[in-house]
């Protein structure tokens, strides 16, 4: 019998040489993603630039209008801000290519699909619309990654949550700031530093405040959580949101806590997080053991620990979910779409 050999892509990387950028080129690798050509594309600028893939060298290429046209682009992954993604998108998807962007630019337009893989799978079909298929939030990949299988079995009406973002959802810049701040306290002139990224300084410091505020007193971030988990997963359920930034480089944390239509069996529960796609329970307070940045950075899966119901209420649960937000929240939550794509148009 002759096995059918597996189709290899033409993949283009908008923004090869951001923070999430180059995780896409190792999250592609890692993965063994069935790539024939990769083009890496980013500003003048950087154009000329080397990376490496899977032993060979690839040079930087300007991001032009023509670029996937020229380069037979079937699948372009785009994370190098809105701004880009309005403008070059549109020329990706009718160059014959699906876009996956990682921008905000589409995801609450009606017909772009906002896909986390784990949890509405089918909607990837609606990628024909537009030719577009957009990647949500970091921090509310995490999430619903963690409200799915709950939501399933005992239906969410309420969702409140407290996040502790790490500074690389800043991008390069972010996480230059703090390591800069950080010599600077050492250096014992922390109180000369002069914020550019954040608001104010991050080493030392939490800020509640991620990105910019809203009519409502709400943050953009926020609101993003709170729109984008309804999309996600098809239900209009009470959600707020307060987003922080913490002096943390990598992996976001969530503290959760879930209102349910019924009571919550625990044990069930814990056992349907167990059973989640990507998603790793680390739950033992007696050992002192429970998810931490430092057990999610460069890992492709979602932590989530110290659930427990609510002290007054049968039908509330609390929990606490941590990931990398540079993979889980982005690179390979955009790679898992690409491969469920293409199991899709193959099947």
């Amino acid at each position: 019998m002759k096995v059918r050999e597996m189709k290899k892509y033409n993949v283009a990387i908008v923004g090869a040489t951001g923070a999430v950028g180059e995780e896409l080129v190792r999250v592609l690798e890692e993965v063994d993603f069935p790539v024939n050509n990769l083009v890496p594309l980013a500003s003048s600028k950087s154009a000329g630039i080397e990376l490496e893939f899977k032993g060979k060298t690839y040079k930087v290429l300007e991001l032009t209008e023509k670029a996937f046209e020229e380069n037979d682009v079937e699948i372009a992954f785009f994370s190098a801000g809105g701004d880009i993604s309005a403008h070059y998108a549109p020329f990706a998807a009718e160059a014959g290519a699906v876009v996956i962007d990682n921008t905000s630019h589409f995801r609450m337009d009606a017909d772009v699909p906002l896909v986390v893989p784990e949890c509405n799978p089918d909607d990837i079909d609606q990628w024909q619309n537009r030719g577009i298929i957009a990647n949500p939030n970091c921090s509310t990949i995490q999430m619903v990654q963690v409200l799915k299988p709950l939501d399933d079995l005992f239906n969410i009406t309420r969702v409140d949550v407290a996040t502790y973002q790490a500074v690389s959802g800043a991008g390069k810049g972010g996480m230059e700031e703090l390591v800069n701040q950080m010599q600077d306290f050492f250096a014992f002139k922390l109180d000369q530093c002069e914020p550019k990224t954040f608001a104010h300084q991050i080493a030392l410091n939490v800020i509640p405040h991620i990105d910019v505020f809203m009519d409502n007193a709400y943050t953009k971030e926020e609101m993003k959580m709170v729109n984008e988990t309804q999309k996600i997963l098809g239900k209009k359920m009470e959600i707020s949101a307060t987003c922080v930034r913490v002096p943390v480089m990598r992996s976001h944390s969530e503290a959760i806590t879930i209102h349910f239509e019924k009571d919550v069996n625990l044990d069930k529960a814990i056992e349907a997080l167990k059973n989640a796609e990507n998603v790793v329970v680390i739950d033992n307070p007696a050992k002192k053991e429970y998810p931490m940045p430092i057990i999610s950075t460069d890992t492709n899966e979602t932590y989530v620990g110290r659930i427990r119901k609510d002290i007054n209420r049968d039908n509330v649960l609390h929990l606490w979910c941590v990931a990398d937000q540079i993979r889980v929240g982005a690179a390979t939550n955009a790679v898992r779409i690409a491969q469920k794509w293409i199991k899709r148009e193959e099947a």
